[in-house]
């Protein structure tokens, strides 16, 4: 069974620097990137995302959808993310599963703990996310090094032994 990686979505974009001055200009910019990077998080950890917005930053309350292989969960109204990801605990608590809650809201990590998920700090998340950038980027150089040793450029005269070889010719 996958792990679930709860992430509180406004309580990370205001702890993250980069995403905090993109909320500055644009929310809406500063979300579609929270999520973006929880789509490679996840594509390079296996683990399943599931990220909560309050609804009352946004339009389109109570609301799910699926993007990139992240679930994006906008609360109902009169409803907190905190309420929501303490729900979601509950409903998706399994022996066999592991779920983390990223926030860095104490209160909450308190309470999810006892809930028995485990928590995960915005400064733990945005390192989790960063080395799996560079793991990411690792296996691109990986994949482009294999093409380019395979695109070998021949002569015309070696290419045509290499074909007589083929045949048995020699």
């Amino acid at each position: 069974m996958k792990d679930i990686l709860l992430v509180d979505g406004y309580n990370i974009i205001g702890a993250w620097p980069s995403l905090q001055a993109l909320k500055e200009s644009d929310l809406s910019l500063a979300r579609d990137k929270l999520v973006d990077l929880m789509a490679e998080y996840a594509a390079y950890t296996g683990e399943e995302v599931k990220v909560v917005f309050d609804a009352h930053m946004v339009s389109g309350v109570g609301k799910a959808y699926h993007q990139h292989r992240v679930d994006v969960i906008y609360t109902r109204k009169k409803e907190t993310a905190d309420e929501r990801i303490e729900k979601l605990v509950h409903d998706l608590k399994r022996i066999d599963r592991r779920i983390h809650v990223a926030t860095s809201d104490f209160a909450e990590q308190s309470l999810i703990f006892g809930s028995g998920a485990l928590r995960k700090s915005a400064r733990e998340l945005f390192i989790d996310t960063e080395l799996a950038t560079k793991g990411i980027d690792k296996i691109v150089q990986k994949t482009r090094n294999r093409q380019k040793s395979t695109k070998l450029q021949l002569t015309d005269e070696i290419a045509e032994t290499f074909e007589r070889w083929r045949r048995g010719n020699k």
